[in-house]
């Protein structure tokens, strides 16, 4: 427990680093994750704590680095020791350097705490057995400081709602806690607490939770939204003290509760009229939203600019087996539908996924990748993500394979290669695993590639080209900045791709996967 003889408390919350270079990495340096962030600023309102967050993915300039990877913790714990350390689990991938940090504070008799999304049933006994003291279950903005004050008073832990323990070597799991419903009694993130990071893309937030119940996602329940106000204040706010101009709202369904969201991007438009700054604003939505053409006027007039859509697979056997509720058949009408009305579209999509009845559906993967190259080609969408498919603790999509005894074991495959970009379960007949791998980069090297670099000056010297839309100057420079955009971003992508290969070869993937098909075999 810690030491009553302390005027003041210090937690330390370790957003941890990605095991190795992948798609995320660029953007990682730009941004952080919001849900710490929201955890350590309701942490930070308690009288005898204060709180840090360090992004690993993020350390800016000055922040101390780790010869291997992440951040040099023993620097962090010389020149700032803290009492209690928080480490966030909301990507799998991050697990095993998560782990590793814990065993790190926990061999030096610091209280470790750990919560996100990758904590669940199956996986809590893991995390309780490698350096972790307590998991919060859920949201953790009340609970964190209950358990903190627990700790602080050498309390009983028993009756904090949303935990789990070990008690006598076996773990406990307290009365769930209910999801939070009032956000106006949590304080607004507060991103100075994040130390070192150089941030260039806030993340923020209205709703939480989606209706939609896809099968391979973790969010699921009914959405529980803010007042607009709050959004309003909160990019305000930002905008004030960080001079900040781009935004990713990341509500999982930006269009639920659809007036109030009108709503808020007028009074969105009509700040940005008073302040005399124009806002970058980058949201995910439905493609099906594109029929609500007042919505989507009023999306563009709010300063959003880019669309995050998960398309996941222009096969319908495979929408159906995701339960995505959308027909192939009218993916592509509707995303002339956001071209028109002005949007840069970021497409994702799921590359062979596993069907619920393989039945009679046979489809070889270059049958497969002609559908996504089609498709892809005819719909214009200006950059896209090409991952396959990953059997995230706690997704139906687990637990179906799991009982047809298909995910490669987790002593062969480990956590660390859950990111969507390794396959990590025996695909549907007649598909297999290295194919999928190589055909999926594959078809992302074709869409980004070098050559585009050539094209970047091109498009910025025709730009005299405008005035052949003087009839609709706004229509013209859409075009002209659309083409050049797109050829620098798949540039940028190209360079991405390369550093993935690289860190890719350096790997032993592709012997781990042929002994896990081997302990799978034996197991079925």
């Amino acid at each position: 427990m810690l030491d009553s003889s302390k005027r003041r408390y210090r937690l330390r919350i370790v957003i941890p680093a990605y095991p190795a270079f992948n798609i995320y990495s660029r953007i990682a340096r730009r941004t952080t994750a919001l849900g710490p962030v929201c955890v350590a600023s309701a942490a930070n309102k308690m009288e005898k704590w204060d709180v840090e967050v360090i992004d690993e993915n993020n350390l800016g300039k000055f922040g101390p680095r780790s010869e291997t990877m992440g951040a040099d913790h023993e620097f962090l714990q010389r020149q700032r020791p803290v009492d209690v350390v928080g480490l966030y689990g909301g990507l799998t991938s991050t697990i095993p350097r998560l782990y590793q940090i814990a065993n790190f504070y926990k061999k030096q008799g610091i209280i470790t705490i750990s919560g996100g999304q990758h904590f669940v049933q199956e996986t809590i006994p893991e995390a309780l057995s490698s350096g972790i003291d307590y998991i919060i279950l859920g949201e953790a903005e009340e609970t964190i400081k209950e358990l903190l004050q627990a700790i602080e008073g050498n309390q009983d832990i028993s009756e904090i709602k949303g935990i789990a323990y070990l008690k006598n070597g076996e773990p406990v799991f307290t009365a769930k806690r209910e999801s939070l419903t009032d956000f106006d009694k949590l304080p607004l993130p507060d991103f100075s607490l994040v130390r070192y990071a150089k941030i260039k893309l806030f993340p923020v937030e209205r709703i939480r939770g989606c209706g939609m119940d896809c099968e391979f996602c973790t969010v699921k329940g009914r959405p529980r939204h803010a007042e607009p106000e709050r959004l309003l204040e909160h990019i305000s706010l930002l905008v004030e003290t960080y001079n900040a101009k781009r935004f990713f709202i990341v509500d999982d369904l930006f269009g639920q509760q659809r007036d109030e969201t009108i709503r808020l991007c007028r009074m969105l438009a009509d700040y940005q009229r008073s302040i005399g700054r124009r806002l970058n604003i980058t949201v995910q939505i439905r493609l099906d939203k594109a029929r609500d053409q007042e919505l989507l006027f009023a999306m563009r007039d709010a300063g959003i600019r880019t669309i995050c859509i998960g398309y996941e697979s222009p096969i319908e056997e495979e929408l159906k087996a995701m339960n995505k509720h959308i027909r192939s058949a009218d993916m592509l009408s509707l995303t002339r539908t956001f071209h028109k009305t002005g949007f840069f579209v970021h497409g994702m999509f799921i590359f062979c996924y596993p069907l619920q009845d393989n039945g009679c559906f046979k489809m070889s993967v270059n049958e497969r990748a002609g559908y996504y190259k089609d498709f892809i080609r005819k719909a214009k969408i200006d950059t896209v993500q090409i991952l396959l498919p990953v059997p995230i603790p706690g997704t139906e999509l687990r637990d179906r394979l799991q009982r047809q005894k298909r995910i490669y074991p987790l002593e062969d495959i480990g956590w660390e290669y859950y990111d969507g970009n390794f396959p990590l379960f025996e695909p549907d007949e007649p598909l297999n695993s290295e194919e999928i791998q190589q055909i999926s980069k594959r078809m992302m090297g074709r869409f980004y590639q070098f050559a585009y670099m050539f094209l970047v000056p091109v498009n910025i010297l025709s730009f005299t080209g405008i005035l052949f839309f003087f009839h609709n100057i706004r229509l013209g420079w859409m075009r002209w900045y659309r083409s050049w955009r797109n050829h620098l971003v798949r540039f940028g992508g190209w360079l991405i791709l390369r550093k993935w290969t690289i860190a890719f070869r350096s790997d032993k993937f592709p012997q781990k996967l042929q002994k896990a098909r081997q302990h799978l075999g034996r197991m079925q």
